[in-house]
């Protein structure tokens, strides 16, 4: 007698397989979702998080595959545009991504991660005027979410364009404490813009709960040194070094602002 075993619904295998993302468990993810298209092959659901748990993998390839099965079931789909588009980018079809984006942007003019990854897209190809004009559509048309306004002013920094940058910053961090990333590059620019003091002061409220950061110490020791407070800019930047000798050795050697440092004994058994 031949016995067959019950078919596995997929909802509950994407579900198993949502948690095992939720763990950070992606390749455990992938199996389920996989399973899951066995028993449905055109599960919209499935196809999604697996494509995007392949992105999550560097299988890009595989994961257009995904999204190229959505978009033949369901042409309107702008999720499958965009996050295709992201897999295009990471192969180096530039070309192809931009053509992604725009068709998630043609589906739904109002949809906001197209317009972002387009610009940062923008940005990774150096055109940064471009990007701005990007950015500025994805803020509009989702001003509570930081990400677009945070990348507008990494944007803007690159351009030399401190003042704008700083205020981009200064909104992420006012209206999303939590950024981090928003409140260091908020020091970052207004060391940039001359104002070491206020950068330390940044600087510091961020060590207060990242005391190990590298990239913080590193950025107030270069502040200190534009403070001539030799001592305290040396130690800060042994303390970087203890951390990543290589790469805070190469940094210091090529920063200007430690030129002044030069004949200072201290500062040449560092970083030789």
């Amino acid at each position: 007698m031949i016995f067959f075993g019950k078919k596995e619904d997929p909802e509950d295998l994407i579900y198993q397989g949502v948690a095992f993302l939720e763990k950070n468990q992606p390749k455990a993810a992938l199996v389920l979702f996989s399973k899951a298209l066995k028993n449905d092959p055109e599960n919209l659901s499935a196809l999604h998080k697996k494509g995007l748990t392949l992105n999550q993998l560097k299988k890009y390839q595989d994961a257009i595959t995904c999204f190229d099965k959505i978009i033949e079931i369901k042409k309107d789909d702008p999720d499958a545009y965009n996050n295709k588009a992201i897999a295009q980018a990471e192969l180096g079809n530039t070309d192809g991504a931009l053509e992604s984006y725009d068709k998630a942007i043609a589906t739904d003019s109002k949809y906001a991660a197209a317009y972002f990854n387009k610009g940062v897209l923008f940005d990774r190809l150096e055109k940064h005027e471009e990007a701005l004009v990007i950015l500025d559509e994805a803020i509009k048309l989702d001003p509570r979410k930081p990400n677009a306004l945070f990348y507008k002013g990494i944007v803007l920094g690159k351009l030399a364009r401190h003042e704008e940058a700083l205020n981009c910053f200064e909104k992420v961090s006012k209206n999303n404490p939590s950024h981090l990333d928003g409140l260091f590059h908020k020091g970052i620019e207004l060391a940039e813009l001359g104002k070491h003091e206020e950068a330390v002061r940044v600087f510091d409220k961020i060590l207060e709960k990242h005391k190990d950061n590298v990239n913080v110490i590193y950025a107030k020791a270069r502040s200190k040194a534009a403070l001539d407070e030799v001592s305290q800019s040396l130690e800060l930047l042994k303390r970087a070094i203890m951390k990543e000798p290589k790469t805070i050795k190469k940094w210091a050697r090529a920063e200007k602002i430690f030129e002044r440092f030069e004949d200072d004994e201290r500062f040449r058994k560092m970083v030789k």
